[in-house]
């Protein structure tokens, strides 16, 4: 399989070009500073749940391995880092690697960052794998969600999210969050988000259960927060059928 199979060039293109002002919480990429602490939130939740952390441990992620798949340039990346994750982070623009790269040394993280796409990880296992807001860019879903299958450790988790294909999601992401510059122009094809059900179906397709759906909600006055509605955009948390918890991944000290 080519490494680029998922890959949807002209998206590649656009995310780079988007790469400098990805730190810049005041430049293109607010909204996902904004919405990185709920993402992280829901994650913790999650590993907390399935794997049964101590929800006061710093680093509930000792020795397991992460994937941060369409990682952008780090800024989830850094805190599962920070939790005690071995996190590969791998994006199709080569752009936001090195700016990932350089924002991660400078934070004294350890972090291996590689340009390329899921194909590119074949024969890798992950005990963790998240993807936030990449599904709908990709140009094979279902390719997509076949590699993560691949990727994913026994008693491993798969943490996504995307936007739900509704009306309040055209509105709210596209005529308004585009049309008022909230977002960069382009960013989203209303017509490649997936709905939780289609997401589950692909999971389904490749042994993947579905576990958690849970939704994500704006409001203008508390910003982003995990809802009960899914109307605009959701996450969704699976793990291989039948799944029993497994050793760690191994990692070299």
């Amino acid at each position: 399989m080519n490494a680029t199979d998922t890959i949807t060039p002209s998206e590649a293109a656009f995310f780079g070009m988007l790469a400098k002002d990805w730190w810049d919480p005041k430049g293109s990429s607010a909204m996902l500073h904004r919405l990185n602490p709920v993402r992280l939130g829901y994650v913790r939740r999650q590993i907390d749940a399935v794997w049964d952390c101590d929800p006061r441990a710093r680093r509930p992620l000792e020795g397991r391995r992460v994937l941060d798949l369409g990682c952008g340039a780090g800024l989830l990346s850094e805190p599962l880092a920070r939790l005690g994750g071995h996190v590969t982070g791998i994006d199709a623009a080569p752009e936001n690697i090195g700016v990932a790269r350089a924002h991660a040394e400078g934070q004294g993280l350890g972090i291996d960052y590689r340009a390329g796409g899921i194909e590119s990880l074949e024969g890798e296992t992950f005990d963790l794998i998240v993807s936030m807001e990449v599904i709908e860019h990709v140009a094979d879903p279902a390719g997509f969600v076949a590699g993560i299958a691949r990727a994913l450790a026994p008693g491993g988790l798969v943490i996504l999210s995307t936007p739900n294909r509704t009306p309040l999601s055209r509105l709210a992401l596209i005529t308004v969050g585009e049309g008022l510059g909230m977002v960069p122009k382009g960013t989203h094809d209303w017509n490649k988000f997936v709905t939780p059900d289609e997401l589950a179906a692909l999971l389904d397709e490749v042994r993947l259960e579905t576990i958690d759906r849970t939704g994500l909600g704006f409001d203008p006055m508390r910003g982003f927060a995990l809802s009960a509605e899914m109307a605009l955009d959701y996450f969704l948390t699976a793990r291989h059928a039948r799944a029993i918890e497994a050793p760690r991944n191994q990692v070299d000290a």
